[in-house]
């Protein structure tokens, strides 16, 4: 008996600096495509990330938390924790205080500089559980390509996913996970991660398109200078003025976390 899993380890909500929908519209779209189990990777906060996994079952889907944590080397997908790993720290030691947790550590769009992929001199010294060797949201097939490479050299497990900051690209890419001897009840986040650890993966997918990947880009890096050249404007001076329940929910406001 096999069992095929399919999962998008790599999705972004409204906690997300360049997030838009709740993780309620992502768990539904996810559920609506026929997946069957969806990760919120969002950037350095795992609050909405530990809720949607907690709502998974509600919509039929296994529920796996997660985070994109920032590395000093560049970002890193911890899949399976409830807390957030260490800050800029160097990836090779987040990948193991992932692991040391029970969690899955995936290097999401390596070699992309321009969205804080790793660079190969670094990722060298990294020793990850699967490397994302296919990103919807690469501008071409290069990257990918070479990340695929790199993995099969390496041993490395290869994974897909969307990188979706939106709910309608949400499985635009997706990863196969073939599991022996169990039936889809039986179903654990537990059970998913040994299986990317041993490697039963398969890259589904196709690439998001290149205008659409323009705007945002773009959009992304507006929305989070303007987020902190209001932030800072308030710090320097504004929230001096204010009370200090006025402050927090002027910061509250400029926050992503506010919707």
């Amino acid at each position: 008996m096999s069992l095929t899993v399919r999962l998008d380890p790599h999705v972004h909500s409204e906690a997300s600096y360049d997030g838009t929908d709740p993780v309620e519209l992502l768990l539904e779209q996810a559920a609506e495509i026929g997946l069957d189990a969806v990760v919120v990777t969002d950037h350095d906060v795992i609050h909405e990330s530990v809720r949607a996994a907690e709502l998974a079952p509600r919509y039929g889907l296994v529920g796996i938390p997660g985070v994109e944590v920032s590395t000093a080397d560049g970002h890193l997908l911890a899949l399976g924790i409830e807390e957030m790993p260490p800050h800029r720290a160097p990836m090779a030691e987040t990948a193991s205080w992932v692991r040391e947790r029970g969690g899955v550590a995936i290097v999401p769009h390596p070699f992309q500089r321009s969205r804080h992929g790793v660079r190969k001199r670094r990722l060298r010294d990294v020793d990850p559980d699967a490397i994302e060797v296919y990103n919807s949201w690469a501008f071409t097939g290069w990257k990918n390509r070479r990340a695929r490479r790199y993995a099969n050299a390496r041993g490395y497990p290869g994974v897909a996913g969307s990188d979706a900051h939106k709910v309608g690209y949400v499985g635009r890419a997706y990863t196969e996970i073939g599991i022996e001897g169990i039936e889809r009840a039986d179903l654990t986040a537990e059970i998913v991660l040994d299986a990317i650890r041993d490697g039963a993966t398969r890259v589904e997918g196709r690439r998001t398109p290149i205008p659409t990947s323009a705007r945002h880009y773009a959009g992304a890096g507006v929305r989070k200078s303007g987020f902190y050249a209001k932030y800072g404007a308030y710090r320097g001076g504004a929230l001096a003025k204010t009370g200090a329940l006025g402050a927090a929910r002027m910061l509250y406001r400029l926050s992503p976390l506010s919707g």
